[in-house]
Formats: C-alpha cells, sequence, structure tokens
C-alpha cells in the first residue's frame, strides 16, 4: 500500500467520524431546541453536512468512479429534498398555529395566507388554537 492510499483512507476514516458526530449534533439539536422551526432547522443542516463528510469519506475508501457516481447522486437528491421538507414542514407548523407570532422576526406568510372577506385570518398569536 503507497503512502498516498494510507493517506486517503485516513482521511475518508475522519471525514466519517466527523460525518457521523455532525449527524448526532443535529439528532440532539432535534431533541433539545424548543420550538418548531429551530426543530426543523436542526433537522435538516447538520444532517445534510453530516451526509455531505460521510460520502466524501466514503468515496475516498471507495476510489471507483461509479461508485463515486452513485454517492453523487445521493448527494444531490439529499442537497434537492432536505430544504424542500423543512420549508413544507415550517409551513405546515405555521397554517396549524404551532408558531408563535411575537418569534417571528418577519412574516411574509401573513399577506399572502389572511383572506380580506374573513376574519381570524393572518399570522398566529400567542394562545391561539390550532385551526380545524
Amino acid at each position: 500500500m503507497s503512502a498516498w492510499t494510507r493517506a486517503a483512507d485516513l482521511a475518508g476514516a475522519l471525514l466519517l467520524l466527523l460525518g457521523c458526530l455532525q449527524c448526532l449534533l443535529g439528532v440532539l439539536g432535534m431533541l433539545l431546541l424548543p420550538d418548531v422551526l429551530a426543530r426543523s432547522h436542526s433537522a435538516t443542516k447538520p444532517q445534510t453536512l453530516g451526509l455531505l463528510l460521510i460520502v466524501a469519506g466514503v468515496a475516498l475508501r471507495l476510489r471507483n468512479g461509479i461508485d463515486n457516481g452513485t454517492l453523487a447522486l445521493v448527494v444531490f437528491f439529499q442537497f434537492l429534498t432536505a430544504p424542500v421538507a423543512s420549508h413544507l414542514v415550517a409551513r405546515s407548523a405555521y397554517r396549524t398555529r404551532q408558531l408563535v407570532a411575537h418569534d417571528l422576526i418577519r412574516d411574509d406568510l401573513d399577506p399572502q395566507l389572511s383572506p380580506e372577506d374573513e376574519d381570524g385570518g393572518g399570522a398566529p398569536e400567542a394562545g391561539d388554537a390550532p385551526r380545524p
């Protein structure tokens, strides 16, 4: 085994370890953070970075073109689907009034979702019950 192969194996193992730790931090954030938006952030950002580190580590260990192409597809679809899933979770939490309005710095959905001819539209307030 050459020195370059050993260095690539060591770097791959280190990236695998860092990726696993990053995913663990994301899971801890999902368990410990207080509200839906913070948990949604913790579910996507660290998990995506952790997966990227794990895939880079696996790619350094495999060193095969076909396998690395498959890993690139995994990263592409993760980057494509994770932000969309996080956005849908946050938007559904907003629509079911699981958020407190004064916690939001900027509310772009209030004008879009509040009907002008109905009462009770707009941003959720503290203590509001969820919409049916």
